[in-house]
């Protein structure tokens, strides 16, 4: 097992074609009348895609967030309760937002690439968009990223217009070293972050109102304070974005871009 130390990656945003993604494009839910296609490759674009869909409430009045952990390793309540009021705080979704949460078995992995969360995404996830309901799949994984390096080592990814991984085994070991944030602060943290990216932050499906994306660490913003913030480089940005318990929020111009594109 690994030692975690500083610096570490706090996120990362990974756009991909959704070409060669699509895997099966059909499953089956049935109704009174039988059988009903449900059509999968519309939660399987790029990251960003689904930014307005999620923000407001033009096609999709509901959310429903299919919220996956492997045994052991489950986010705080706190963590969760955190997250339902940044939902409410940035989302129109006037039908309702619900967060359904499922444990399933230790899957005996120590390090995962994108292309295989990917296909346990397709295997285990339940939920896809109905109607005017919205679907999001996030999972809260043992194990650590395939990227990670002797420098740093990533927290979570947002890799799909509607999916997102947090690397929990590694919060939880990061967060219980000295000086650390707690679990809850740096899994909200991680958390919010990544559906930030879903939300099309910065510059990634959400139009930029003002010049505030940092071309240099990607789809992340200039302010230092930011919840979108790229705190990756060192280990120190991050602890101290952190320091005293506080969990980062949207600065002015990343709230100016989300209700711009349909968002509170």
């Amino acid at each position: 097992m690994k030692n975690f130390k500083f610096p570490l990656f706090f996120a990362v945003l990974v756009l991909f074609s959704c070409s060669s993604d699509n895997g099966s494009s059909n499953t089956d839910k049935t109704d009174d009348e039988g059988p009903v296609a449900i059509d999968k490759t519309v939660n399987k674009k790029n990251v960003g895609d689904s930014a307005n869909d999620l923000l407001s409430s033009q096609n999709f009045t509901k959310l429903h967030l299919e919220l996956v952990y492997v045994a052991g390793f489950k986010p705080t309540d706190n963590t969760i309760s955190n997250f339902e009021s940044f939902l409410s705080e940035r989302l129109n979704k006037p039908g309702d937002v619900q967060i359904e949460l499922r444990e399933i078995d230790p899957l005996g992995q120590e390090v995962y690439s994108i292309t295989e969360i990917r296909a346990l995404e397709d295997d285990i996830r339940t939920k896809y968009n109905d109607e005017n309901e919205i679907a999001v799949f996030g999972l809260f994984l043992d194990g650590e990223y395939s990227e990670n390096t002797e420098n740093g080592s990533v927290l979570g990814v947002a890799y799909r217009n509607t999916s997102f991984i947090i690397f929990e085994e590694t919060v939880q070991r990061f967060s219980g070293q000295a000086f650390a944030p707690s679990t809850t602060v740096l899994e909200t943290t991680v958390l919010n972050h990544e559906f930030g990216h879903l939300m099309g932050m910065v510059n990634a499906g959400t139009p930029l109102q003002s010049d505030h994306q940092d071309v240099e660490h990607g789809r992340h913003c200039t302010t230092e304070d930011c919840l979108m913030f790229w705190t990756a480089e060192t280990g120190e940005g991050l602890v101290n974005m952190l320091s005293g318990g506080s969990i980062p929020t949207f600065d002015s111009l990343c709230l100016d871009d989300l209700r711009a594109n349909g968002g509170k």
